[in-house]
């Protein structure tokens, strides 16, 4: 298998960063059907908080914040063409895009009432670090809510070799943590590996106390019918809300 691409170059490649764009207008694509669902559930209301968004993306979470009359909002992003993305998003907003990786920005103290993270974390290395980053710039009472591919998925690619859409997954290595790579959007993209409890411990190694756990359970109001069957099949996502004392 090629090497793969850390997670900013990996979409800043244009075939990449184009493919993705278009498989996100699926109707039934799983960001929107099943992982959005969930993680604006634990977020809840927004109305007069600093929001940071850790990899926006496209900063349509910033857009929708901003229109939920969020205070403040600023999106992280390290890649190139996401971050043109998001800042073309949010040019009728308040709200800023910055151009850097999670790992290389500098997190202010006290600053933010809620930090949010969306399918990000999984490319990066160390955790520990952007969870002990995340408690620094949260306020006290401050909220934490991110989802992660989950690691049933990230454990094992070699279900995501030779095939687009998966009718079976492997589950292998998964106490083996560490650096994976997978072919992905006619690409390879380097994730990491993790287990549940090291997510669920990472966040209480960094003093920030856990609220609630969650997979990606689907639910049959988002998804056509025999879409909805494939997705009872196997977690996509997991979730996990905190909170800063």
């Amino acid at each position: 298998m090629a090497q793969g691409y850390r997670g900013p170059e990996f979409y800043d490649q244009p075939s990449v960063f184009n493919t993705y764009m278009q498989h996100r207008t699926w109707s039934q694509n799983p960001n929107d059907t099943i992982e959005r669902p969930i993680f604006m559930e634990l977020v809840g209301d927004v109305k007069d908080h600093s929001i940071l968004d850790l990899g926006c993306g496209n900063a349509v979470f910033g857009l929708e914040s901003s229109q939920h009359g969020c205070r403040r909002y600023v999106g992280v992003e390290g890649s190139k063409n996401m971050a043109q993305s998001g800042r073309a998003t949010l040019e009728d907003t308040s709200g800023q895009v910055i151009l850097s990786s999670i790992e290389d920005w500098d997190y202010p103290e006290d600053a933010f009432d809620l930090v949010v993270s969306r399918l990000a974390l999984h490319y990066i290395e160390d955790v520990d670090e952007c969870f002990r980053n995340v408690h620094k710039t949260l306020v006290p009472g401050g909220r934490f809510v991110f989802s992660v591919e989950h690691p049933v998925l990230t454990s094992c690619n070699r279900s995501a070799e030779g095939s687009t859409r998966r009718v079976d997954w492997i589950v292998d290595n998964y106490f083996e943590t560490g650096e994976r790579h997978y072919p992905w959007l006619g690409s390879t993209v380097v994730k990491y590996h993790r287990t549940v409890d090291d997510y669920f411990v990472a966040v209480q190694r960094a003093g920030l106390r856990v609220q609630s756990l969650r997979e990606s359970r689907p639910s049959p109001s988002e998804l056509e019918h025999d879409e909805y069957l494939r997705r009872l099949r196997i977690p996509l996502f997991l979730f996990i809300s905190a909170y800063k004392d």
